[in-house]
């Protein structure tokens, strides 16, 4: 599996008195976060089952795709389309399904393309005793595609989705939960994602955030919404950590 280059400096700001590594439980998002796609498989999976369901085609034009989910991009670029919302509902079941099976077919077309640090921080944390699991605007059949063709589903126990979480407060939530069933009621659980919206998700369920700039946003962008630490990327987290950096 290729690793992506990212030429960002070096930067990180830790809040005093976290430990960035010392935490039970993580929830990884993972597109920008974990890996990028060097495909469209994914985002051309929503059109296409609109049409195929619907017969009606729409577009992702000006709708907000990063830290988003997959149920809220979809009914926006309806919305956007113009498809009431009575003709929309009764088929949103029928085009999630038709957006996995997309997916599905087309796996040997994805192309993803780890961040840097992903394997050796999972390692690590995992080294530590850890429990891994993913919290992903994606639909849970893709999402898990995704981890798989990245080589990382090893790592990961478990998961939080979009399918019946459209609003991603409320799968980190769902996500927090399963990690404290597995890991005990008391368990600390921290979030780690790429956008403003896996910020502002985390700390709606009081949970410590890890931002890394390797998505969208921009370490000065992410450094706003005051994540508990924020990084350039996870490889340069681990060699601070570790004293290389």
């Amino acid at each position: 599996m290729h690793t992506s280059q990212i030429d960002n400096p070096s930067r990180i700001a830790i809040q005093p008195g976290f430990t960035w590594d010392a935490q039970n439980a993580y929830l990884f998002d993972i597109d920008g976060t974990l890996l990028r796609s060097r495909d469209r498989v994914h985002f051309d999976s929503v059109a296409s089952s609109v049409r195929r369901v619907t017969g009606i085609e729409i577009s992702l034009d000006g709708v907000v795709i990063h830290g988003s989910t997959d149920t809220a991009i979809l009914r926006d670029a309806c919305n956007r389309a113009g498809i009431p919302t009575k003709v929309l509902e009764p088929q949103i079941e029928a085009i999630l399904d038709a957006m996995c099976n997309h997916v599905a077919e087309r796996r040997h077309e994805l192309q993803p393309v780890l961040m840097p640090g992903v394997e050796d921080t999972l390692r690590h944390l995992a080294q530590r005793r850890a429990i891994l699991g993913v919290a992903t605007g994606n639909l849970e059949m893709i999402g898990w595609i995704k981890i798989e063709k990245a080589g990382l589903r090893e790592w990961f126990r478990f998961g939080g989705f979009s399918d019946k979480f459209p609003i991603r407060s409320e799968l980190i939530g769902h996500a927090a939960h399963k990690a404290r069933t597995i890991a005990g009621p008391h368990a600390t659980v921290c979030v780690v994602g790429d956008t403003p919206r896996d910020i502002t998700a985390a700390h709606a369920n009081h949970l410590p955030v890890i931002a890394v700039a390797t998505g969208h946003y921009s370490f000065d962008e992410l450094l706003e919404s005051r994540p508990e630490v924020c990084v350039s990327s996870l490889a340069h987290l681990l060699d601070a950590t570790r004293g290389t950096a």
